[in-house]
């Protein structure tokens, strides 16, 4: 009996030995390059921040990371790779909550943000405004939204039918009871030509993007869709001063793969915090798109993303119907 007893005292040491090494070998991550899925084009405001992370993220811990932009499908193709892959640490998704949850709204996928791994939530977009063209004769909120009331349908705006622009512009079309024109015009760049052309009215994209264009009279930024005013963009007034209370930032998330190993998934949220208390990081940030820091650890992203969804899902026949 005392010889079982031994023998199994030694198979649960083992056991617990071998559970500790390898839970040691993987907090060790990363041990090599990292893959990053972007599901949006380079250049732009989603683009910038995983390339601004990806560039700490290499002092922090010595290893690289490859950015991967891979459009298509309202990101739908990201995603789903990413969701497809190997749960060993090695790919990561860099997505806002357009594709994290928009686009499950809209139809466009069966899956949400609880198909992954959720890490964090290593910034959020406060630098995005609605803007009108100087052809649109525009030039102020107010101004938007006495023609559009004086007659429906006549202020055109440019967004992309089924994602995150087109939720703001039926939001703000409910909340401040007018009938906008809504136009599949494309990604940022594509907006900017429109309203320099007069194509479309106005739009809602990243202040980086439309900046030199204010200076110069081309356009008019009408408000900010923030909670509190981003002390980056100056004195641009919130949709909540003038009288309207439609608040929509726009989160990046940090996702890995169901299933994971967590060890991994928390040291890449702690990675993300050491990134987000460096001065270089906010400077470049501020420089880039106008966007202070901001970050949620894993239970506050999740929770976050969760109350997104429900207050989205609210619009989900809306935002099929008008794709």
């Amino acid at each position: 009996m005392k010889k079982a007893l031994c023998a199994s005292l030694l198979t649960a040491l083992v056991s617990l030995t071998a559970s500790t090494t390898f839970a040691a070998e993987e907090t060790k991550w990363p041990t090599r390059p990292v893959q990053v899925i972007v599901p949006a084009s380079a250049g732009g405001d989603t683009d910038f921040n995983a390339r601004t992370m990806a560039k700490y993220f290499n002092q922090i811990t010595g290893k690289s990371m490859v950015i991967t932009n891979m459009g298509g499908g309202g990101g739908s193709v990201a995603t789903a790779q990413v969701k497809d892959a190997e749960p060993n640490g090695n790919t990561i998704l860099f997505a806002h909550v357009g594709q994290l949850v928009v686009n499950e709204v809209s139809g466009l996928v069966d899956y949400s943000y609880d198909a992954f791994d959720i890490s964090c939530i290593a910034a959020v977009d406060k630098g995005a405004v609605f803007v009108s063209g100087k052809p649109s004769g525009i030039d102020s909120l107010g101004a938007l939204i006495e023609k559009a009331k004086a007659k429906p349908n006549s202020v055109i705006y440019g967004t992309e039918l089924g994602g995150f622009s087109h939720l703001q512009g039926l939001i703000f079309q409910k909340l401040a009871g007018v009938q906008l024109k809504l136009v599949d015009t494309g990604s940022a760049a594509e907006k900017v030509t429109s309203l320099l052309g007069g194509r479309i009215d106005m739009s809602a994209v990243s202040y980086g993007a439309v900046q030199d264009y204010v200076k110069t009279g081309d356009m008019h930024i009408l408000a900010q869709p923030n909670e509190e005013p981003n002390p980056l963009l100056g004195d641009v007034k919130t949709f909540k001063a003038q009288g309207i209370d439609f608040v929509m930032d726009k989160p990046y998330i940090i996702a890995f793969p169901k299933g994971t190993d967590p060890a991994i998934v928390k040291k890449m949220a702690d990675v993300m915090k050491q990134i987000t208390e460096l001065p270089a990081y906010a400077k470049d940030l501020e420089q880039g798109f106008k966007q202070p820091v901001s970050y949620y650890n894993t239970e506050q992203a999740v929770a976050r993303l969760k109350e997104t969804r429900e207050t989205f899902m609210q619009y989900k026949d809306l935002l099929q119907q008008n794709k």
